[in-house]
């Protein structure tokens, strides 16, 4: 198996999907995010998103449990590749992030990934850099 094909460059992967419930957005903005329009229904409906609506990180959150636990499902098999199995590491970062529109409580949104590319990492020999593009979107 060559990486490409381990990675799956190029396929875009279903995570699954979550409906946002107004307790768990509370509690998560509790923690990690105390907006107003996160924490409370009244004050939500009088803000610029007129209702309660999940953190954007909450998002990223559950996108990455989501991610987690497919890597876990589709990575934990015998690995059949010429070069030593592929260890995956910390995230190297985010860049161009956007929240298009907010998650209302009770919606449902689905998760997906695509790897677009890998490169070999100087500084770590047997570790590559995978560049991925993560979505998210809500469910009609």
């Amino acid at each position: 198996m060559n990486l490409d094909a381990y990675f799956q460059v190029g396929i875009t992967v279903d995570l699954g999907s979550h409906t946002f419930q107004p307790d768990e957005i509370k509690a998560f903005a509790a923690k990690y995010d105390p907006q107003p329009f996160h924490l409370d229904e009244e004050k939500a409906a009088k803000s610029v998103f007129g209702r309660l609506c999940a953190s954007g990180w909450h998002t990223c959150a559950m996108w990455m449990r989501h991610n987690l636990e497919t890597r876990e499902r589709l990575y934990s098999g015998p690995w059949e590749g010429q070069e030593p199995r592929p260890e995956f590491g910390p995230s190297a970062g985010i860049s161009d992030l956007k929240w298009l529109r907010p998650v209302y409580a009770g919606e449902t949104v689905r998760f997906s990934r695509m790897a677009t590319s890998h490169r070999p990492l100087a500084s770590r020999p047997g570790w590559h850099m995978l560049s991925v593009k993560c979505e998210a979107f809500v469910e009609n």
